[in-house]
């Protein structure tokens, strides 16, 4: 049976880029099967009582740097974006829909968005700026805001959140390989050792 790891992320998450530039390759190389479960972090905060480390100047501080330490041992390329925190609510209703409905475009999307926060510094909370990325990747963006006011849409962010939350989610990013929850872009090795465990 192919293991598989499931991948709960937020795209405003600076953390749940580095693990998402990492996975493919560590699911290739284990012969794993990455399964995306896009959920609403600013939830997953309410329901826990959870908050994110930039709520705490020095831990945000010091994340930021630790961020940029795994960046450059992953060889990639993260930019703070200038206009974090991000308001995640339309975007991750956008990539819930995508994947429902098109889901042959999810990944491109995913990368797509995932680069423009974290590489380009984009302001995604801004509808103009959101569309223009869209069209220039291929996408209609009319359909794809359409996507983020269908209730099935909705419903299926809202119960991927309550999943994450009822499986002891409390941030992102969060991979599940069976019922073990390793959270956090810095636990992927253990995530690896599960994977390679007969």
């Amino acid at each position: 049976m192919i293991k598989t790891v499931e991948f709960y992320f937020d795209v405003g998450s600076p953390a749940s880029y580095l693990a998402h530039t990492q996975l493919p390759a560590l699911c290739a190389e284990t012969g794993s099967q990455l399964i995306y479960r896009p959920m609403l972090l600013g939830g997953v905060f309410k329901a826990t009582g959870n908050t994110s480390p930039n709520s705490i100047p020095a831990k945000g501080a010091y994340m930021t740097h630790d961020l940029q330490r795994y960046a450059k041992r992953y060889r990639v390329t993260l930019n703070f974006n200038p206009y974090f925190p991000i308001n995640t609510l339309y975007l991750m209703r956008a990539i819930t829909g995508v994947q429902m409905r098109q889901p042959e475009h999810f990944q491109a999307l995913v990368d797509s968005v995932f680069s423009a926060l974290w590489v380009d510094e984009l302001d995604l909370g801004n509808p103009d700026v959101l569309a223009r990325l869209l069209e220039d990747k291929g996408f209609e963006a009319h359909e794809v805001f359409a996507l983020t006011q269908d209730d099935k849409v909705k419903d299926q962010l809202k119960h991927t959140t309550e999943q994450a939350v009822a499986r002891g989610v409390f941030g992102a990013p969060s991979m599940f390989v069976g019922d073990e929850l390793f959270f956090g872009q810095d636990r992927l090795e253990f995530v690896r050792e599960a994977l390679s465990q007969d």
